[in-house]
C-alpha cells in the first residue's frame, strides 16, 4: 500500500516496532505490507535508564506503542491485527481489545461501524472471554467478568523498583488538573506538572501550579494526515488512554511511583447507548480503563508503579466547587476544547461561549461563585443568551443526548440548574427563566437537590500516601 490507497481497502494493519534512544521513542505501523507509518515522542532532557529498571521500560515502552496504534488503526479498520513481535498475553490482549472497542465506540457510531467481533489482537491462547462477536467486552460490569481489580490483585506481581515516591500529575489546562495539583500540594506531596504537546495555555497553567513541569512531544507520522485526504475513516480516539501510555514510560524514565490523573467519577457515564453497546466519549477517562491500565502496570511493569485518577470519587459538581476556592487560576485555566485543536481556528479569547465545555463549566460554576467573578471570567453571561438554548438543552438531557464531549451527567446540569431558578440573581436570565417555565414543571423536584452531587464516592484506586489529599478535595 502506498499513501494513496484507500486505508478503507486494507486487510491487516501491523503493529511493526517500538524503538528508543536519546530521548526519543519511535513507534511504526503499516497497513498490508504498505509503507511505515512512524510516530515519534520526545522525552526532554532524558537521563539515563537505570539497568533495574530496563525490563520495566521495555514493558510498557511495548504497551505504548499498542495503545498509541489506535490513532492510526481507525484509519482503515481492517479486519485482521498482527503484531510482528508475535501474540500477547491474555491480559494484555483484553486491556487492547477493550480500549479500542470501547475507546472507538463513538468513532463507530458516527460512522455507522459497528466494530464488536471485528477488533481481536492476537493472543498466545484463546480466551474464554469471547464470543461470537466479540462481546464479552461490552464494557459493563468489568468486576463480574473478572477483568477488573480482582483479576490484577490475584495475578503475580511485577517486581518494585524503588520508584521515587513522587507523582506525575497531568495538566490539561481546565479546572480538574488544577484541584488535583492542589490536593497534592497541601498534603507536602512531591509531584511533578506534566503535560503532551505545545498549548500555550496549558504550559501557562502548568507554570502557575509552581511545580517542577515536563513538556513531552508526541509527534503524528504524517502520513496519517494524507491518509485523511484519501478516503480514511476519522473521528474520535480514546486519547487519554495514549497519554497515560507515555506517562507510565515518563514514570519508569524519570522515576515516579504514581500518575495521578484528574478523571471524575461522572466520565464513566455513559453518552448514549445504540444497538445494545454504551457509548462514551470519555471512555479512557472511566473507571473501568482505569483498573485495567492500573492492574495491567503492577502485573508487567512494577509493583510499586500506580496509576489512578485522584478526582473519581467526585462529581464534576463536586470538583467544580473545590476549583471555585482556587482564585490564583481564574485568569489562566480554561476548559474549551477549540483552544486545544491539532487544525482549525482557535477562539482569540480563552472560552469561546459556545461548545458544550463551555456551556457545561459556566453552570457547574454558577453555584458556587458570586455572579460578577463568574461573568468576569467568561466575560459573558450565557444563561442570558436565548441563542444558546440547544447547546444547555444537550447538557439537561431535555430533548438530546449529552453532547459528545467531557462534561458532565444529565443530572448534574440539572441539579446546577435547578439550584440557579431558585435564586433571585439569576431567575430573570433568559435560560434560567426558561427552565422555570418549560423544563422544571416536567422534572421530579425530589431528584433535582445540590447536596447529593457533593458527597464523594468510595470507589477509587488513590494509592495510601496520596489518600489524605481526598480530603482537601472535600
Amino acid at each position: 500500500m502506498t499513501t494513496s490507497t484507500n486505508p478503507r481497502l486494507t486487510q491487516v494493519f501491523r503493529f511493526l516496532h517500538a524503538r528508543y534512544a536519546d530521548g526519543v521513542a519511535e513507534l511504526a505501523y503499516a497497513f498490508d505490507d504498505g509503507v511505515p507509518m512512524v510516530e515519534r515522542i520526545t522525552f526532554p532532557h532524558a537521563p539515563e535508564l537505570p539497568r533495574e529498571r530496563q525490563a520495566a521500560f521495555d514493558a510498557v515502552l511495548k504497551l505504548l506503542h499498542l495503545i498509541a496504534g489506535v490513532s492510526y488503526y481507525k484509519a482503515g479498520v481492517p479486519p485482521k491485527i498482527e503484531v510482528v513481535d508475535g501474540p500477547l498475553d491474555d491480559a494484555t490482549a483484553n486491556l487492547l481489545d477493550a480500549l479500542y472497542l470501547h475507546g472507538l465506540a463513538e468513532f463507530a457510531y458516527r460512522n455507522g461501524l459497528d466494530l464488536r467481533g471485528r477488533i481481536a489482537f492476537p493472543r498466545l491462547s484463546p480466551s474464554p472471554l469471547r464470543g461470537t462477536r466479540g462481546d464479552a467486552m461490552d464494557g459493563v460490569g468489568f468486576e463480574e467478568r473478572g477483568e477488573g481489580r480482582g483479576e490484577g490483585a490475584s495475578s503475580p506481581q511485577a517486581p518494585s523498583l524503588g520508584l521515587p515516591k513522587r507523582t506525575l500529575v497531568p495538566i490539561g489546562g481546565g479546572k480538574d488538573s488544577l484541584v488535583a495539583v492542589e490536593a497534592i500540594k497541601s498534603i507536602g506531596g512531591e509531584a511533578t506538572a506534566v503535560w503532551v504537546g505545545n498549548s500555550a495555555l496549558i504550559a501557562a497553567c502548568a507554570a502557575r501550579t509552581g511545580l517542577p513541569m515536563l513538556n513531552i512531544q508526541r509527534e503524528l507520522a504524517p502520513a496519517l494526515f494524507e491518509l485523511n485526504q484519501r478516503g480514511a475513516w476519522n473521528g474520535h480516539i480514546p486519547v487519554t488512554a495514549v497519554n497515560s501510555a507515555i506517562l507510565a514510560v515518563a514514570a519508569i524514565l524519570y522515576g515516579h511511583d504514581s500518575i495521578a490523573f484528574a478523571n471524575e467519577r461522572s466520565a464513566s457515564a455513559a453518552t448514549l447507548e445504540y444497538d445494545g453497546q454504551q457509548v462514551n466519549h470519555q471512555w479512557s477517562k472511566g473507571y473501568a480503563f482505569e483498573q485495567l491500565l492500573g492492574d495491567w502496570l503492577h502485573t508487567h511493569v512494577a509493583a510499586d508503579l500506580d496509576y489512578c485518577s485522584l478526582l473519581r470519587p467526585y462529581s464534576e459538581l463536586a470538583i467544580t466547587r473545590a476549583f471555585a476556592r482556587l482564585t490564583p487560576y481564574f485568569d489562566a485555566f480554561s476548559s474549551c476544547n477549540r483552544n486545544f485543536r491539532i487544525l482549525g481556528p482557535k477562539p482569540a479569547d480563552r472560552w469561546c461561549g459556545q461548545c458544550p465545555k463551555c456551556h457545561f463549566v459556566f453552570l457547574a460554576l454558577a453555584p458556587f461563585l458570586p455572579k460578577p467573578r463568574l461573568l468576569a471570567i467568561f466575560g459573558r453571561n450565557l444563561l442570558d443568551d436565548e441563542t444558546q438554548a440547544a447547546g444547555f438543552d444537550a447538557l439537561l438531557e431535555y430533548q438530546d443526548h449529552k453532547p459528545f464531549e467531557c462534561v458532565g451527567e444529565g443530572a448534574e446540569a440539572r441539579a446546577a440548574m435547578y439550584a440557579l431558578s431558585q435564586r433571585p440573581e439569576w431567575q430573570e436570565d433568559a435560560l434560567v427563566a426558561r427552565f422555570r417555565a418549560e423544563i422544571l414543571p416536567q422534572l421530579d423536584a425530589t431528584q433535582l437537590a445540590l447536596e447529593p452531587w457533593l458527597q464523594p464516592s468510595s470507589e477509587h484506586r488513590v494509592p495510601a500516601r496520596l489518600q489524605a489529599a481526598l480530603k482537601a478535595i472535600a
